[in-house]
């Protein structure tokens, strides 16, 4: 449970990158399927999920 607390605000990055990043292939994506990461759903999330996950700790890290 500490580890959870510790790195909540990390977490909640990752959480919400994920979701923008489905946001972003949903809305946005690759029609033609050459695009290496919004062509498919699980590479767009999992780069926004990578993205939001280190703003946010960055964010930590710099008011800490």
């Amino acid at each position: 449970m500490k580890l959870i607390y510790k790195y909540k605000l990390t977490l909640i990055g990752v959480l919400i990158g994920g979701l923008a990043g489905f946001a972003y292939y949903y809305f946005v994506g690759c029609a033609s399927g050459t695009c290496s990461i919004t062509s498919k759903p699980l590479n767009s999330s999992l780069y926004g999920a990578l993205m939001g996950g280190l703003l946010f700790t960055k964010t930590k890290n710099k008011y800490i």
